[in-house]
């Protein structure tokens, strides 16, 4: 499991975008967003690397990602 912190989340249209954009690459991933902390916690297969890319390409940029238990 990842938590990947995102800036610019201010409503649960950018939590649907992200989840869509996330089951794009991985259709089975578990996604939990937190506009107040502006904290995505992610449980994937997929790298945090590709996780974090594709959170960027939806427009939402991160600025930190660690992997958590």
């Amino acid at each position: 499991m990842y938590e990947v912190k995102v800036s610019g989340m201010t409503c649960g249209s950018c939590a649907n975008s992200i989840t869509h954009a996330l089951k794009t690459i991985d259709p089975k991933v578990k996604v939990a967003v937190d506009l107040q902390t502006q904290t995505v916690r992610v449980e994937s297969d997929k790298t945090e690397k590709d996780i974090t890319a594709l959170i960027e390409d939806a427009g939402f940029p991160v600025s930190a990602s660690r992997k958590i238990n």
